[in-house]
């Protein structure tokens, strides 16, 4: 029955009344350095833990350190690769499936890059990663991007090449995909019209002002997309939890933008 024991994990992920997730990723340092607003992990967790998005994702380290001092129902993905400041494009495994099993995760997340010299390798390494999972009936969360050394910076958010992220992973089996938003819902849709797997929105650097952050989600949400996955854009904020309360606004109640942004001024 570990089919059913995906479905049923799957579901604790996204909103009974929406169908859609706000996750909320805190798995930046081995990839990014310390970064501001997730420095001290554990005020960063708790604020995060208050606000009640749908999941949170962690690496295993911090599970344990850190997430086990909170008593706190809210679904949760482990981690399984790493990134790092000096091979931006190269995801290692740090973790397995038997210690995302062993730890409680609902899901277990992996880093994949494509169009890059190191495409074969990861795509191999996002595949066995997929196909153990399935033995325990534990979704697969991609966080793939085409970002690799073999085509421009400039064209990694071309819904062409976002478009292939997203169906490379759904053709290998992952159950939720993470990936760039294209900048506007009509290329947008594109991305979700090609891809069979959930897709939600990455977040990416912290948008300079908080109206940007809420326009894309809504343009994402209003294209077909299952919700998103934000980090700086959230926990680099002045007040991370009234940007949570900000987003599920958006993303479960269809509200506007102005109308979110009225709610964050007071």
């Amino acid at each position: 029955m570990a089919f059913y024991g995906k479905e049923v994990r799957i579901r604790r992920l996204f909103n009974d009344r929406s169908g859609r997730a706000l996750i909320i990723a805190l798995d930046h340092p081995i990839g990014w350095g310390m970064l501001d607003g997730i420095k001290k992990i554990d005020d960063t967790l708790k604020k995060i833990l208050d606000s009640r998005p749908e999941a949170i994702t962690l690496q295993k380290g911090i599970i344990e350190k850190c997430l086990s001092k909170y008593t706190s129902n809210i679904p949760f993905i482990m981690k399984a690769t790493s990134f790092s400041p000096f091979q931006p494009a190269y995801d290692v495994q740090l973790a397995d499936v038997i210690e995302a099993v062993r730890l409680g995760a609902d899901a277990i997340a992996v880093g994949c890059t494509v169009c890059g010299g190191k495409q074969p390798e990861l795509l191999k390494q996002l595949g066995k990663i997929t196909k153990e999972a399935a033995s325990f009936g534990l979704p697969v969360v991609s966080h793939i991007y085409p970002k690799g050394n073999l085509i421009k910076d400039a064209d990694r958010y071309l819904a062409k090449y976002v478009s292939y992220a997203a169906r490379a992973a759904a053709e290998i089996g992952v159950d939720i995909v993470k990936t760039f938003y294209t900048g506007d819902p009509e290329t947008y849709k594109e991305v979700i019209e090609s891809c069979p797997a959930k897709v939600v929105v990455s977040g990416g650097p912290k948008l300079p002002k908080i109206k940007d952050i809420l326009i894309m989600t809504k343009n994402a949400i209003e294209a077909g997309a299952y919700g998103v996955t934000y980090g700086r854009n959230v926990w680099q904020a002045d007040d991370p939890v009234k940007v949570v309360n900000g987003l599920k606004m958006i993303i479960h109640e269809n509200k506007e933008v102005d109308e979110v942004l009225e709610y964050l001024k007071n």
